[in-house]
C-alpha cells in the first residue's frame, strides 16, 4: 500500500512538474515506446520497432520544428513492468506520448498512467475491444479482434461452412474472438459444435485439436496471438488434420506474415480475416514492403508493423496540427477523426471511440514467387469495432 501511494505521489508530482515545464519552449518531443522485445512475443516488439524506425527514416526526425526522440524500453511481456515503465517515462523521462503495447494486459496496465498524466497512449498492437475505454487518452492504430472475427464468421456461414469448432487463447482477445465469431456465424445460419480455450502460458494445442476432430466440424476457427501460430500449425499437421478435409479458418494473427513461410504447405488454402497482408496490392504497400525489407533483410512486415507505422503517422500529424505543442488534451483532439491512406488501405480514427476504422480483408494462403502469402480475395470496407457499435 505504501509503495502504491508513493508511486501515485511521484506520478502526480511529475505531472505537475510537466505541466509547469509545458509553459516553456521544448526542443525535443519524447515518445515512450514500451514493447515486449524479449520472450515469446518478441516478434511483435521487433516488428513495431522496425516500423517506427522506418517511418522516422522516411519522414524525418523533426516535426513542426521539434526533434522527435524515441525512448524504447522492454516490458518483457509483464504487465507490472509495463506500468512501472510508463510511470518512469512520464515522471522521469518527460515523454509526451506513450506508445507500443504488444498485448492486452500490457495496454491495460498503462491505461491509468495515461489517464492521470493526460498523456496520449497509442496502442499499436493489442486488440481487445475494451482497451480504449480504460483511459480517455488511448488511441488505437492496430485493430480489434471483434472486427476480424465478425467478418470471418459471416463469411464462413455464407460460404459452405455449416458447422464450426472454435479454439482460442484463454485471455481477453481470445474471448472477444470466440464471442464475435460465434455471434456472426450463428446469426448467418451456422452451428457451433464446440468451443475450447487454450492456456496462454506454454500452450499445448494437441488435446484441443483432438476435441475439435472428434466433433467433426466443417471448419475449425482459431485465434492465437501473433507468435504462437507456428506451434499451432506444427501440432495441427502432427495430428493429420491438414489432410482431414476440415477447413482451417482464423483471424490473421495465426498465419502472421513474419512467420508464414515456416508453416510449409500445410498452410495452403487457409482462410483468414485481417486488415493487412504483406501482399496487399496497393502502390503504397508495395513501397512499404520493399522499404521494410531493405531496412530489415531477415523480416517481412506483418500486421503489427503497420500498427506501429500508422501510429507514428498519427503522432506526427497531431504534432503538425498543434504546431509542435505537446499538451495532452490538444494532441488527443488533433488525433480524433484523422483519416489517411495506410499501407493496409484507408483508415481513420473514430472521434467518438478513439478506435480505428479500417477495411477487413478475406485472404487465402497461396504460393507467390515460391513463398507463402495471404492473398486477399474480398474486402469489407470501413469496419468499426462491432463491440462498441452494438451498444445503445
Amino acid at each position: 500500500m505504501q509503495r502504491r501511494n508513493l508511486l501515485k505521489a511521484m506520478l502526480t508530482a511529475g505531472v505537475l512538474a510537466a505541466g509547469t515545464a509545458g509553459g516553456y519552449a521544448e526542443e525535443t518531443v519524447k515518445i515512450g515506446l514500451i514493447l515486449p522485445m524479449t520472450g515469446p512475443f518478441a516478434s511483435t516488439g521487433k516488428q513495431i520497432e522496425a516500423a517506427v524506425k522506418l517511418y522516422i527514416a522516411e519522414h524525418g526526425d523533426t516535426v513542426a520544428g521539434k526533434k522527435i526522440e524515441i525512448v524504447l524500453k522492454d516490458d518483457t511481456n509483464v504487465a507490472d513492468i509495463t506500468k512501472r515503465l510508463a510511470q518512469e517515462m512520464v515522471v522521469n523521462d518527460g515523454v509526451k506520448v506513450l506508445a507500443g503495447f504488444g498485448l492486452t494486459p500490457l495496454a491495460l496496465a498503462a491505461a491509468p498512467v495515461s489517464a492521470q498524466a493526460k498523456v496520449p497512449q497509442i496502442v499499436m498492437a493489442a486488440g481487445t475491444a475494451i482497451i480504449t475505454e480504460r483511459s480517455p487518452f488511448i488511441v488505437r492504430t492496430s485493430f480489434t479482434l471483434p472486427q476480424k472475427a465478425t467478418v470471418m464468421g459471416s463469411w464462413a456461414a455464407r460460404n459452405g461452412i455449416g458447422k464450426a469448432f472454435s479454439i482460442v487463447a484463454d485471455f481477453a482477445p481470445g474471448h472477444d474472438s470466440e464471442k464475435w465469431f460465434k455471434d456472426s456465424f450463428t446469426k448467418a445460419g451456422g452451428q457451433m459444435v464446440g468451443e475450447a480455450r487454450v492456456p496462454m502460458a506454454n500452450p499445448d494445442f494437441a488435446p484441443f485439436l483432438q476435441r475439435a476432430a472428434d466433433a467433426k466440424p466443417d471448419a475449425i476457427f482459431v485465434f492465437v496471438p501473433s507468435g504462437q501460430g507456428a506451434l499451432f500449425a506444427k501440432q495441427y499437421v502432427e495430428r493429420g488434420l491438414d489432410k482431414s478435409g476440415m477447413k482451417l479458418i482464423a483471424t490473421g494473427d495465426l498465419p502472421d506474415d513474419d512467420i508464414l513461410n515456416g508453416f510449409g504447405d500445410a498452410a495452403l488454402g487457409m482462410i483468414t480475416a485481417d486488415p493487412y497482408s504483406a501482399a496487399h496490392p496497393s502502390a503504397k504497400n508495395v513501397a512499404y514492403v520493399a522499404a521494410f525489407k531493405k531496412a530489415n533483410p531477415a523480416m517481412r512486415p506483418n500486421f503489427m508493423s503497420v500498427g506501429g507505422y500508422d501510429g507514428m503517422h498519427v503522432i506526427y500529424e497531431a504534432l503538425k496540427k498543434t504546431n509542435g505543442g505537446t499538451d495532452g488534451e490538444a494532441l488527443l483532439a488533433a488525433m480524433k477523426g484523422l483519416a489517411f491512406e495506410s499501407p493496409r488501405g484507408p483508415i481513420s480514427i473514430d472521434p467518438a471511440t478513439r478506435d480505428i476504422v479500417q477495411n477487413i480483408y478475406l485472404r487465402k494462403v497461396e504460393k507467390k514467387d515460391g513463398e507463402l502469402y495471404n492473398i486477399e480475395f474480398a474486402t469489407v470496407e470501413a469496419v468499426k469495432d462491432p463491440d462498441k457499435a452494438s451498444r445503445p
